[in-house]
């Protein structure tokens, strides 16, 4: 039996290992469905998943996965809103939650919403799901501990809480706040330890039966009747995924890291815009699939990661998350990536000018421009020469890397300076001279006045 279940809160592996054989994981974020499927079980099922800070399960990742042949099952929580929603198109819903949500009677997401703790602690709930209030005020209301007029109110009170706020003894406060009859909270108090019940844990348990039974008696592959059409958000979506080997941080929280590093992150926004941009126009330049082009950048992006064999590749993967699907996803997006930069380069020297002066950058080059051309004409006539610094060539280019910055010789220099736009290797090796120059000269001229 190869059976995937996502729980949490509702239901805790440890015991839900008991009802079904399976590989239980935390509750289900985007891409882990589609990371599951990547490994091939007979069924999926989702009874938790993730609502706010990290994103949630996409519907098409489920979709995804049943157009693979895999069962997709959904109860109590995450997984039994996805399947009312996907009913249509093939997931199974399971239980009284499930059956609410399909038919209308529940509609709001914080119906079954919880706040919870990390995988270090379990995923224990820190607040009490709406659904599961309602069916234990409905049990107390039956078994006459409260009155029905009573069981109304603290229902209205308990879905005035935002979710991680709702939890019995703020429902029991807010209830005497609006005149809930002390005697019937006292005795609603006294019948809670034994008498409170989870709505969500019967369903979820009910989804583990019905999986484990439809497996024992045998699960052919899923089949379905639509067409899973792709999309720029599904293509983003599933190259971000990563692979079905190890479940990456979420996004978000790699993202946050980046936010606390501003400059990068205004760095990466910048680079990321470009990069869309670019890909996107390649298909608007009818660059349908990028032959010479993909083979190109995928030998330039292994060089610049210094990736020379085919363990190398793997690990990288790994590091990065990527499957091999994914990665030849990547190396199409760079392929479309350079040849747009190819041809923009024709025109993108002509705004510059115009990106420093909205950089704020223009003023400062112009006068360090100012500057050098001043300090080497005050030299003697003409350009310097390779001969007026003293250096060989090799030398040369050794002190602006190492020197000026911090960084080794590039092996392929004639890359460097065509990628930097220089005309020829001359015009590189003339900047360089003018900047030892002109450095040399103001490192003379600060010693003079020392």
């Amino acid at each position: 039996m190869t059976v995937i279940i996502f729980t949490g809160p509702t239901l805790s592996a440890a015991e839900a290992s008991s009802e079904l054989e399976a590989d239980y994981r935390g509750p289900a974020a985007e891409g882990d469905v589609y990371r599951a499927a990547r490994t091939h079980p007979q069924a999926i099922g989702i009874i938790d998943g993730y609502f706010e800070r990290v994103p949630a399960v996409r519907h098409k990742e489920i979709l995804w996965a049943m157009t693979r042949g895999i069962h997709v099952f959904g109860a109590a929580s995450m997984g039994a809103l996805r399947a009312a929603e996907l009913a249509a198109f093939g997931m199974e819903g399971v239980g009284t939650i499930f059956e609410a949500y399909r038919d209308g009677r529940l509609e709001d997401d914080d119906e079954v919403a919880v706040a919870h703790g990390t995988a270090d602690f379990d995923f224990r709930a820190g607040s009490t799901a709406m659904v599961d209030i309602r069916h234990t005020l409905d049990q107390a209301a039956e078994a006459g501990v409260i009155s029905a007029g009573a069981r109304a109110v603290l229902d209205s009170a308990a879905k005035s809480f935002f979710y991680p706020d709702r939890n019995y003894p703020s429902v029991i406060k807010r209830g005497a706040e609006l005149g809930v009859p002390a005697l019937e909270l006292r005795a609603l108090q006294e019948w809670l330890p034994l008498g409170r019940a989870s709505l969500k844990r019967v369903d979820a348990l009910a989804m583990l039966r019905v999986i484990g039974k439809r497996v024992t008696a045998g699960l052919d592959p899923k089949q379905v009747r639509y067409r899973l059409e792709n999309s720029s958000m599904w293509e983003s979506a599933w190259r971000m995924a990563g692979s079905g080997e190890t479940a990456p941080i979420p996004l978000s929280a790699v993202l946050d890291e980046l936010r606390l590093e501003v400059d990068q992150f205004q760095r990466t926004l910048e680079a990321a815009t470009l990069r869309v941009l670019a890909i996107k126009h390649s298909y608007v330049q009818g660059m349908a699939e990028p032959g010479p082009q993909l083979r190109r950048a995928a030998h330039q992006f292994w060089r610049r990661h210094e990736v020379a064999d085919e363990a190398g590749i793997k690990s990288w993967m790994r590091a990065n998350h990527l499957d091999e699907a994914q990665l030849a996803g990547l190396l199409d997006d760079e392929a479309r990536v350079g040849w747009i930069k190819s041809l923009a380069a024709f025109d993108a020297e002509h705004y510059f000018l115009d990106q420093l002066r909205v950089s704020g950058d223009y003023p400062r080059l112009l006068q360090r421009a100012r500057d050098k051309q001043e300090t080497l004409s005050a030299l003697g006539e003409g350009e310097p020469s390779l001969a007026d610094t003293g250096l060989d060539e090799v030398e040369l280019q050794r002190w602006y890397f190492e020197n000026v910055l911090a960084r080794p010789v590039p092996a392929n220099l004639d890359a460097y300076w065509t990628n930097l736009g220089f005309g020829s290797r001359a015009a590189f090796r003339l900047a360089l001279v003018r900047e030892f120059c002109f450095r040399q000269s103001l490192l003379a001229r600060s010693g003079n006045h020392s």
